[in-house]
């Protein structure tokens, strides 16, 4: 007889209410000063997302749903959202199996989740350079994406 895998019963469970709060700002928006942080798995199976996010953050990534997001669309296995990097727009597709993390500040909940190990995930042009071929480039280990970051460096 198996044993009964409880973290994965119990990461699941947890992962439907993550996935009713999308649904709720799917539908509503986020209002109250409430904002998401979603930290996932970026070599997850099922992620999209673009390569030089991807080259920037090779393992986790956190995104924040606050104010600049659109087209925000929620399945039974993923969500997936409009974000704007560098002043462009960019579509990032995340199952909830790739999830690590779920906080929302505003009332202080968060969510840590155990994802199994990952296989390689769809890269946006199915090939993905490593970074010894983009000169200048060096992947940033921290796990927040700040917007504002991209905003400045682009006025520059």
């Amino acid at each position: 007889m198996s044993k009964i895998d409880y973290q994965n019963l119990l990461d699941n469970a947890l992962k439907s209410v993550v996935k009713e709060a999308l649904i709720h700002a799917q539908i509503n928006g986020l209002g109250d000063g409430a904002h998401f942080y979603i930290t996932f798995k970026t070599r997850a199976p099922g992620v999209v997302l673009p390569d030089f996010l991807r080259i920037r953050y090779p393992d986790i990534m956190t995104i924040v749903l606050q104010y600049s997001y659109n087209n925000l669309h929620v399945s039974d296995k993923e969500f997936g959202v409009q974000l704007t990097f560098d002043g462009r727009p960019f579509f990032i597709r995340v199952p909830f199996s790739a999830l690590v993390e779920f906080k929302d500040p505003s009332v202080d909940f968060m969510l840590s989740f155990h994802p199994r190990g990952a296989a390689a995930a769809t890269a946006d042009n199915d090939m993905e350079l490593p970074l010894d071929e983009k000169p200048g480039i060096v992947p940033d280990r921290g796990r927040v994406v700040s917007l504002d970051e991209f905003r400045k460096n682009r006025k520059q």
